[in-house]
């Protein structure tokens, strides 16, 4: 069973007098495992794409099947609930916590999970920041890191719900070109030792191509679904030649 299922999804939000379509008709499955980069121009619906798969957005129309849950028809509350459980985040800015430790910030989803008594949040923390190189870094508030090592603080914090799916938006976009490659080795790693499912959203050509399957996006709409970076390239060149 596929992990991910849109079936003609939209997308389209109400800003009175004016309709935007950010997202058009669009069906596609994602595998469990699968190392997937969406890109495209700035207001092509990646974005748009990214809150609908992470259950931030509800799309206006169509069928999303997360998991075998159907997400169209949820509340908030029921959309917020399977997000917990499913779905890990990722952002260009950290959003960490800077009065709390490391170790704190990772912890901090638990406290919204039933079942965990402090110890066992403790645990879980120390050893994903010992998973993603921080081992020894417990105790430094953000301040005291760097970008990378904040980007891996976050990582570790998507990950202390143990979710089946990881959501980066733009994760590398703060970073250097060498502490953007660590990130994205780290990415790697998890997706093949973990078989996480890793979805994100970049401008950053040297992120696509690490990526195993690239989903190009226009105007709302996907343009070109493949495993041939060169082949999604080409489609996001010719849009850019389009335009110019």
């Amino acid at each position: 069973m596929n992990l991910i299922e849109l079936n003609e999804v939209t997308k389209t939000y109400d800003l009175g007098e004016v309709k935007v379509k950010a997202l058009r008709s669009t069906s596609l499955t994602i595998e469990r495992g699968e190392f997937v980069a969406l890109i495209g121009p700035s207001g092509s619906g990646k974005s748009t794409l990214m809150n609908t798969l992470g259950c931030l957005d509800r799309p206006t129309s169509g069928s999303y099947l997360l998991d075998g849950e159907e997400v169209v028809t949820m509340t908030r509350d029921a959309r917020a609930n399977i997000r917990n459980r499913k779905i890990g985040f990722v952002f260009q800015n950290f959003n960490l916590l800077s009065r709390t430790s490391a170790e704190e910030n990772v912890e901090l989803p638990l406290m919204y999970s039933k079942g965990f008594t402090a110890s066992k949040r403790r645990k879980q923390s120390r050893d994903l920041l010992n998973l993603v190189g921080l081992g020894d870094r417990l105790d430094h508030h953000p301040a005291q890191l760097s970008g990378g090592q904040q980007q891996r603080v976050a990582i570790a914090r998507a990950l202390v719900n143990e979710p089946p799916i990881l959501m980066g938006d733009e994760p590398t976009g703060n970073l250097d070109t060498k502490t953007s490659r660590e990130v994205i080795s780290l990415f790697e790693k998890l997706n093949e030792e973990r078989n996480l499912t890793v979805i994100l959203v970049t401008h950053d050509q040297d992120v696509a191509r690490n990526a195993r399957r690239q989903i190009v996006l226009r105007d709302g709409l996907v343009i070109c679904d493949t495993t041939n970076f060169d082949e999604a390239l080409h489609s996001l060149h010719s849009y850019e030649e389009e335009q110019a």
